[in-house]
């Protein structure tokens, strides 16, 4: 195991020593305080103006609906299709631009197997995602909490509108973080897998992306001819969380939707470690 730990911890090392691995950061933490800045400067007057203004007297909230609740699901629905991109940037090149530089041959006269390498690869990329995820997660809860307060969820979702208690919140955002994490290493696990297939260190990156676009703009309308493939898309999947903010909780769908995930996460490494322990990599 001390060959596996340390490929591990020489890729982690590469990955923060990555300046592209900081991009990620940068784009959620201005993200995160561009909208609680326009929101904390004009939220008021834009709630007012989608409710009418009725909302507070008409239903029984607890605290401002301006709150940091709401500041973080706005938050999140917002990255929704941002926070795999910035996954794939990172995680998408990993094999393919050592295969592409030449110094996956030096990483291969380790005793670790081809498999550990490959392991040790998508490991590091899951760290990173938890940290994207972390920093999201400070961020929009927390200092949003900070900002705006806490405060019951007015939630918009399939079923209408639901109102989420302030004492009966936090248990569904740590489930929805955890299912979060679950979505991206999906995505990072096709990184992977496309990163074994492909010599490029650009075109895994592209394709991931395109992917995860083409399947996004699927699943926004509602056509029949849709509907036969959504439920087969990942990215169906990866929004499960938003079913975490309904009243009663569709906990079935939840966990159907994991078990989905996780399959893609366990196909997509598994078609990686086979290509790659036949890849030939002398030429």
């Amino acid at each position: 195991m001390k060959d596996f730990f340390a490929i591990l911890t020489n890729e982690v090392v590469k990955t923060i020593r990555r300046p592209r691995s900081y991009i990620g950061f940068a784009v959620i933490s201005f993200i995160c305080m561009m909208l609680q800045g326009a929101f904390y400067q004009d939220g008021k007057e834009l709630l007012a103006t989608v409710t009418g203004g009725q909302f507070e007297n008409i239903l029984n909230v607890q605290g401002n609906i301006l709150n940091g609740n709401l500041i973080c699901f706005i938050v999140l629905q917002t990255l929704i299709v941002q926070m795999p991109l910035l996954v794939a940037f990172v995680t998408g090149d990993q094999m393919s631009g050592e295969t592409a530089s030449g110094s996956i041959r030096f990483l291969l006269t380790t005793p670790a197997s081809r498999a550990k390498i490959v392991i040790a690869k998508w490991l590091s990329g899951l760290m990173y995602t938890f940290l994207l995820l972390l920093v999201l997660g400070i961020f929009a809860l927390f200092v949003s909490r900070a900002i705006f307060g806490v405060g019951d969820l007015m939630a918009m979702n399939s079923e209408g509108l639901t109102i989420i208690r302030a004492d009966d919140i936090n248990w569904r955002w740590a489930m929805a973080f955890g299912i979060a994490f679950l979505s991206l290493s999906v995505v990072a696990s096709l990184s992977t897998m496309l990163s074994c297939i492909m010599d490029n260190s650009i075109t895994p990156i592209v394709t991931v992306m395109a992917t995860i676009i083409i399947f996004t703009i699927i699943g926004m309308f509602d056509m029949k001819s849709f509907d036969v493939i959504k439920p087969f898309l990942f990215t169906t999947h990866m929004i499960s969380w938003r079913s975490l903010f309904e009243d009663p909780l569709p906990l079935t769908d939840i966990l159907a939707s994991c078990a989905i995930l996780v399959l893609h996460v366990v196909l997509f490494l598994g078609i990686a470690i086979y290509y790659f322990k036949r890849k030939d990599i002398t030429n």
